[in-house]
């Protein structure tokens, strides 16, 4: 009976109380759902976001929103990832938590999408994962370990005829997720790195499609609806939490069977 008292009193005063997370892409839809459940949960948040207007507002609606940072962030940008690391360290003394999830996407068949917008999208994609990797092991290593959570797709694991460049930087960052974990599993770093792969999700994106495109893309998900933000929150905080502590290397897909 004491230790169910105490396990309870425990999950009462938050499943991340005393980490300090850095989510990128968090201005909106995933990012935003995954920063604000990780603040109710006792984590301190940093929130980056290229569109720095966007990330005053959504940190004002944060539990204990004094306690957590706002970054402009380009995650293709080298120096940039050294300025928020430093900004978040200055601030809180360490990282514990990585939640690469900054994305972009472009529409066009393999014959029309232009070099122009593959390599952007790799660069967002797959170069800001990269990046956010690199940064998080050459912190996390010195402080005692943590946690990346790579936020790929469903993409990455199912052709598409109108999305080559997304798909393949979600399949890169998928491969990507488990050349990290390996690499500090051997290495004795502490660093647990997996990927989390979404499937359609209802996101202010999503708001743009038609009533008639919607029932569309339902259609084709065994569930019958799609993703809420909240969906995939809840699975990036198992993997950034401690229930997660013998996981690595792995692909979390939430997508109501969409690939099954």
């Amino acid at each position: 009976m004491d230790d169910q008292k105490g396990e309870m009193t425990m999950q009462s005063e938050g499943r991340l109380k005393g980490k300090v997370a850095l989510i990128t892409g968090a201005g909106s839809g995933i990012g935003f759902a995954i920063a604000r459940l990780f603040a109710e949960e006792g984590a301190k948040v940093v929130l980056s976001d290229v569109d720095a207007a966007s990330l005053a507002a959504k940190v004002a609606l944060l539990t204990q929103a004094d306690e957590h940072l706002c970054q402009p962030h380009d995650v293709s940008s080298e120096p940039d990832w050294e300025r928020v690391f430093a900004a978040a360290i200055e601030r809180y003394s360490r990282v514990d938590i990585v939640v690469n999830n900054a994305g972009i996407a472009a529409e066009g068949s393999i014959e029309d999408v232009t070099l122009e917008s593959w390599r952007r999208v790799m660069s967002v994609n797959l170069d800001g994962t990269f990046l956010g990797c690199k940064h998080a092991i050459r912190n996390m290593k010195n402080t005692g370990g943590g946690a990346i959570v790579n936020v790929s797709s469903v993409g990455a694991l199912k052709a598409s005829l109108t999305g080559p460049a997304y798909g393949a930087s979600k399949a890169g960052v998928w491969n990507l997720t488990r050349t990290v974990a390996l690499s500090c599993a051997r290495n004795g770093y502490n660093i647990r790195c997996n990927s989390l792969h979404p499937g359609l999700t209802h996101t202010p994106m999503m708001d743009r499609a038609s009533p008639e495109m919607l029932e569309r893309l339902k259609a084709g998900i065994p569930m019958g609806r799609l993703a809420e933000a909240i969906d995939i929150a809840q699975a990036a905080l198992y993997l950034a939490g401690s229930e997660s502590k013998y996981v690595t290397g792995t692909s979390l897909v939430v997508d109501g069977g969409y690939i099954s």
